[in-house]
C-alpha cells in the first residue's frame, strides 16, 4: 500500500545512528544520504527516510501517529527496543510485551525516536 514513509529529524546524524542501530536488529542495511542530506533506508517492501524539514522549521512528531516496523520474532522486537534505548530513543507506552485484541495477538515494543516520533516493532504471534 505504501511506497515510502518520511519523518522529520531534529538532528539527522543522531537520528541516522538511532535508525541504523534499530533497523540492524530487523535485518536492514544502514541508511544512505542523498545529495540533499536526507537519509534513506531501501527495502524490498518500501522506503523509510528521515530528513530535516524542508521549510526550515523544527521537526515535530505527529500527535496520535505511530509507525510500526515488522519483526521476524519476539527476540527481534526485544533487540530493536534495546538498541533504540541505547541510541537515544525514549520508552513510551507500556513495556515491551504481548498485547491481545480483536485483530490478534502480538508482541510489541514502543519508542520515541530522537525527534519524538512514536514508532514500534511488532511480531504477530500465530498460535
Amino acid at each position: 500500500m505504501y511506497s515510502h514513509v518520511m519523518l522529520g529529524a531534529k538532528n539527522i546524524h543522531q537520528s541516522k545512528a538511532f535508525y541504523d542501530a534499530t533497523f540492524a536488529t530487523l535485518g536492514y542495511e544502514a541508511g544512505v544520504f542523498d545529495e540533499k542530506g536526507r537519509c534513506f533506508y531501501f527495502t524490498r517492501s518500501g522506503v523509510f527516510a528521515i530528513t530535516l524539514p524542508i521549510d526550515g522549521d523544527t521537526a515535530s512528531h505527529g500527535n496520535g501517529s505511530t509507525i510500526g516496523f515488522s519483526a521476524q520474532s519476539v527476540a527481534c522486537v526485544e533487540a530493536w527496543h534495546k538498541a533504540g534505548v541505547a541510541h537515544g530513543g525514549k520508552e513510551c507506552e507500556l513495556p515491551p510485551g504481548v498485547r491481545e485484541g480483536s485483530v490478534g495477538k502480538m508482541y510489541i515494543a514502543y519508542l520515541r525516536d530522537p525527534a519524538g516520533n512514536k514508532i514500534c516493532a511488532l511480531n504477530w504471534i500465530n498460535e
